[in-house]
Formats: structure tokens, C-alpha cells, sequence
């Protein structure tokens, strides 16, 4: 059981479609969709030819030379972002314990994108077996250790307490955040600097899910391409971004004034023990973790506002989820609102969960649920309120947001409002 109520009191999102909260909201309520045609690198050898981008430029958003040199894209996103969410914050970093700040990243692949670069100069464009090593990088190391990012934002904010990255596939960014409400719940921080991100947008990622047809192959009409729980969808359109948040406990924040996002009362992850990419038709696992996240949270499935599905926009993934709705909220599932952010910002692996939490924050504070977009035609099997095409106002307290991912990892969180809270 939590001992200490935690709060979000600072947020950045950089996400496709805009970076910052603002944007990120605007597209996202609009029911645009920010999926087009890959332009990292010319996709025309793959199956699926389409993601969803971020127009980021690294010295614009404040990155030094020497930043952007030794940082992959995805430990840009998180530098810029973690800044970002402590500034929004309005903590003044420096005048605080640094052993009692930590730091909680989430990431599913990590440096792809330069690791693939850096491999290709090393091996001569692949033509050499064993790589030419006077060529590489001299940050090469960094890229291939995930915890490089948690040191990264550390070294950013001044964190010398509890720093971690967890990297659970795509329940990564909830996650993460789960992680970091433990380590303040249970005292062992007093603030936490945590989110997720990634970058994977790469020829290596396309081929890898182009292997298993996870990605849709409908390049024709990219905005078209994401469809979650439409009956003519055929598989995810790859993202990239971050959210990163800063986390305090609520009377902490109550003394100081501080503005509230949101409490996060319950947090649960479960696993299926049943197969790398394939889910029980029962969802039952997805079901058990939203039933103990309410639970720590307090509340009954009735209480359930809203529902920020995963959505991924595979018939597999939203045919579990939508039974898990069921088993764990039963009759109530009926009268919830869901969508799925994943049909305009596509999937951005392990950043979605916390992406897709800084979506819940934002519809708690807007009273609006954000539509899915592209959902035309509903599948006969996925029978609840998807919210499609246009967002709904909508008296919102308590967000249920879930998340789904390779190796059986299901993970549930509820967010909700805070009376009394400070502007």
C-alpha cells in the first residue's frame, strides 16, 4: 500500500505533431493525424513505408554542439524533455537535497538510430565482417547502454538519488513512471524526474517488425494508415517521442504552491507467461492489472471517466484489450469513453505509455476525451464507445490508461484529478 499521495506538478511532451504540452494537445483534440511517409531514409525496400515523425531541431530546442554530438535522438528527447518538465515544474533544482531527487526513464530500443549509423561507418556500409573499430565513434559505448539516458538526465537536473531505466518493450513508459511513484511512495526519493523515450524510426526497427507484418503496409494514404479498432485495420504505424514528467508527493506540493497535473493513485503491471508476441483472447492478464490499479487507487470500476486504451491497431491487440474493458469494469465498459491517441501520434514503442499519460493528464485538466481517428467502420468485436473521429467533452475525474506489450507485459495505471489543489 502507498504511504505517500503522488502528484505530476511538471510535464514536456515532445511528441509528432508539435513539441510541447500545447501542440501536442491541439493535434491531439483536432483529430489530426501526424503519420506520413518515412523521411529518415528511403523506405521503399519495406513493407511499411509510413511513421509518425517529429519535427525536432536539437539546437533549436537548446542542445550545445557537444550535446548533440554525443547524444542519440532518443537521449535528445529526453534531455530536452526532462528540462522542459522541470521548468514547468517551478522546483528550483539547485536548491535541493540531491540525494533525495531521482531519476526513472523508460526506453524499449534504446540508441537504435545510432547504433544502425555508427555500424554502418565501422563495417564499411556492412562490407567488412570484422568492423574497422578506428572508425567509431568515440560515444559508440554510450549508445549501446540504455542507462546512459537516466545518466543523462541526471547529469540535466542534478540527480543523485535512486536513477534507473526500465525497459519493458512498450509498457516501458508507464512503466517507468509506476516505478518512480514506488520510490517516492515508499520514501526512498522526495522528487522524481521520470517519463520515457525513443527514437526507433530506423531501417533495422521497420525491418524487424516488417518480419512479423506487426506494421501496417497501407503507405498509400499515410494520415489514413493508423486505424485502432476500425475493421480494416492491418497492423501499427511506428512513432518516436517522449513525456517527461517531475513527481512529488501531494503535501509537498500543496506547501509550495505548486500547480497539480494530476494524482497518480494506482499503478499495476502483469505479465501473460504465454507467448513473445501473442495475447490470450480473454485478456485476462490486462484485466487483473486494471482491477489491482483501481484497487491501490480506491475506486471501483465504476469510477473509470475515461479509458486511454492501448490501440494499437492490430486486430490481436484490440480484441484483448477491449475484453479486458469488459472482464474488469464489466457493464460499465458499455458507458466509458475510450480512444486511442496511438491512430494520430503512431507508436512510438517504449515512449507511448508515458506519451499516452501525459494525454490522460491533459484530458483531466480540458474535461475532453481526444477521438480516435480513422475509425470508420467499427469491428463487430470491439463493441464499446471508441469515442471516433471528433474529441467529446466530457466530465472527466478519473483516467484509466493501459498499455500493452511484446512479451506479455500488460500494465494499467489510474490517474485522477486533485480537489483543492493549487493553480
Amino acid at each position: 500500500m502507498k504511504t505517500r499521495r503522488v502528484v505530476i506538478t511538471g510535464m514536456e511532451v515532445i511528441a509528432p505533431g508539435g513539441v510541447g504540452a500545447k501542440q501536442f494537445w491541439e493535434l491531439l483534440t483536432s483529430g489530426r493525424t501526424a503519420t506520413r511517409r518515412i523521411s529518415f531514409f528511403d523506405p521503399d525496400q519495406f513493407r511499411s513505408r509510413v511513421a509518425a515523425e517529429v519535427d525536432f531541431d536539437p539546437e533549436l530546442h537548446g542542445l550545445t554542439p557537444q550535446e548533440i554530438q554525443r547524444l542519440d535522438r532518443t537521449g535528445q528527447f529526453a534531455v530536452v524533455g526532462a528540462r522542459g518538465a522541470v521548468a514547468d515544474s517551478g522546483l528550483e533544482f539547485d536548491t535541493l537535497d540531491p540525494y533525495r531527487i531521482g531519476v526513472a526513464l523508460g526506453s524499449a530500443v534504446g540508441a537504435t538510430m545510432r547504433l544502425e549509423q555508427d555500424y554502418r561507418v565501422i563495417s564499411n556500409g556492412g562490407r567488412l565482417h570484422l568492423v574497422d573499430q578506428k572508425y567509431a565513434d568515440q560515444h559508440l559505448y554510450q549508445h549501446l547502454m540504455p542507462s546512459s539516458f537516466a545518466a543523462e538526465v541526471a547529469l540535466t537536473v542534478g540527480a543523485q538519488g535512486p536513477v534507473t531505466v526500465v525497459s519493458s518493450g512498450c509498457t516501458s513508459g508507464l512503466d517507468s513512471v509506476g516505478y518512480a511513484v514506488q520510490l517516492i511512495a515508499d520514501g526512498s526519493a522526495d522528487i522524481m524526474v521520470t517519463g520515457a523515450s525513443d527514437a526507433p524510426i530506423s531501417p533495422i526497427t521497420m525491418a524487424c517488425f516488417d518480419a512479423i507484418k506487426a506494421t501496417t503496409p497501407r503507405h498509400d494514404a499515410p494520415e489514413c494508415a493508423s486505424r485502432p479498432f476500425d475493421a480494416s485495420r492491418n497492423g501499427f504505424v511506428l512513432g518516436e517521442g517522449t513525456a517527461m514528467f517531475v513527481l512529488e508527493e501531494l503535501s509537498a506540493a500543496r506547501r509550495r504552491g505548486a500547480h497539480i497535473y494530476a494524482e497518480i493513485a494506482g499503478y499495476a503491471t502483469r505479465a501473460n507467461a504465454y507467448h513473445m508476441t501473442g495475447l490470450r483472447s480473454d485478456g485476462i492478464e490486462m484485466a487483473e492489472a486494471i482491477r489491482v490499479a483501481l484497487r491501490e487507487a480506491g475506486l471501483p470500476g465504476e469510477a473509470v471517466d475515461y479509458i486511454n486504451a492501448h490501440g494499437s491497431g492490430t486486430k490481436q491487440n484490440d480484441r484483448h484489450e477491449t475484453a479486458a474493458f469488459k472482464r474488469s469494469l464489466g457493464a460499465h465498459a458499455y458507458n466509458v469513453p475510450v480512444s486511442s491517441i496511438k491512430s494520430m501520434v503512431g507508436h512510438s514503442l517504449g515512449a507511448i505509455g508515458s506519451i499516452e499519460i501525459a494525454a490522460s493528464v491533459l484530458a483531466l485538466g480540458a474535461n475532453v476525451v481526444p477521438p480516435t481517428a480513422n475509425l470508420h467502420t467499427p469491428d463487430p468485436e470491439c463493441d464499446l464507445d471508441y469515442v471516433p473521429l471528433t474529441a467529446r467533452e466530457h466530465r472527466t475525474d478519473t483516467v484509466l490508461t493501459v498499455g500493452s506489450g511484446f512479451g506479455g507485459f500488460q500494465s494499467a495505471m489510474v490517474l485522477t484529478t486533485v480537489t483543492g489543489a493549487a493553480a
